[in-house]
């Protein structure tokens, strides 16, 4: 099975992109972020020609996520137990949602970003990860993948210039210590192994072609699934400006194959 994920920044506005990936590299299923539009805005109907199951949750132009499967996609549920919500008054926002996909349990997740750590953004962060990691928990006995945008940076290989992000989220010590608690727990993380580099580029002052990144897009394995991994990539040409048609996300695909 080949398991992908994607924060398209507008599935609307890369719908063409996506449906060329999936084909591209014949991926089975496909976790998507940032999807930015409630599930009655999505452009589906030629992912569904191809043989693809959608299930996505979102409320507005912020946040959203889905999962594209053409290997069955069952028992969706939309956030796990306990996460926690955002703003005033609190609502829950569209950052997870998990299905079964050919005996796998796929989450694709959405973490919030934080913006500043003196922000309470920054806070709800570090509370949404802790209360996914207490949800995870019980999930690691079976076939488990948690995948998508962490907007963590866990070492400092996986920032361009980590002197230039130390006084900025994705790169503090309790960010850090929330995403090595998930590989404490027991989930490993899966394709650095196979697939070094960064999975995202800010549009600002052609990081791309600059190659001035971070590493933020992972894939979490319960150990069962994880002994099934045989390569990862990423592929970078879906950032490329010069390739395709249209804008691309700031983020590129990661891809896992698993046996």
């Amino acid at each position: 099975m080949r398991l992908a994920t994607w924060n398209v920044n507008s599935l609307r506005s890369r719908i063409d992109r996506v449906e060329a990936f999936v084909q591209r590299h014949d991926v089975d299923v496909l976790a998507v972020q940032e999807t930015k539009a409630r599930e009655d805005q999505l452009p589906l109907m030629g992912l569904q020609s191809l043989g693809y199951d959608v299930a996505a949750a979102g409320t507005n132009q912020w946040n959203g996520v889905a999962i594209l499967s053409r290997v069955g996609l069952d028992d969706v549920q939309v956030g796990f137990e306990g996460m926690p919500g955002w703003g005033d008054p609190v609502v829950g926002e569209a950052r997870a949602i998990g299905a079964t996909c050919a005996g796998v349990r796929v989450w694709s997740l959405y973490v919030p970003n934080g913006r500043k750590p003196d922000d309470p953004h920054y806070v709800y962060k570090l509370d949404w990860l802790a209360r996914l990691r207490d949800a995870a928990q019980p999930w690691l006995e079976g076939q488990t993948a948690l995948v998508g945008d962490w907007n963590i940076c866990p070492t400092d290989d996986d920032v361009f210039d980590p002197a230039q992000f130390r006084k900025s989220t994705h790169v503090t010590p309790p960010e850090r210590a929330a995403f090595q608690a998930f590989l404490d727990s027991g989930y490993a993380e899966v394709t650095r192994a196979h697939a070094p580099g960064y999975t995202y580029w800010d549009y600002y002052r052609q990081r791309f072609e600059r190659d001035r990144g971070l590493k933020i897009d992972f894939v979490l394995a319960s150990p069962a699934l994880a002994s099934r991994v045989t390569g990862a990539f990423v592929d970078r040409d879906e950032r490329d400006p010069a390739r395709g048609t249209g804008s691309p996300s700031d983020h590129a695909p990661v891809v896992v194959d698993l046996a």
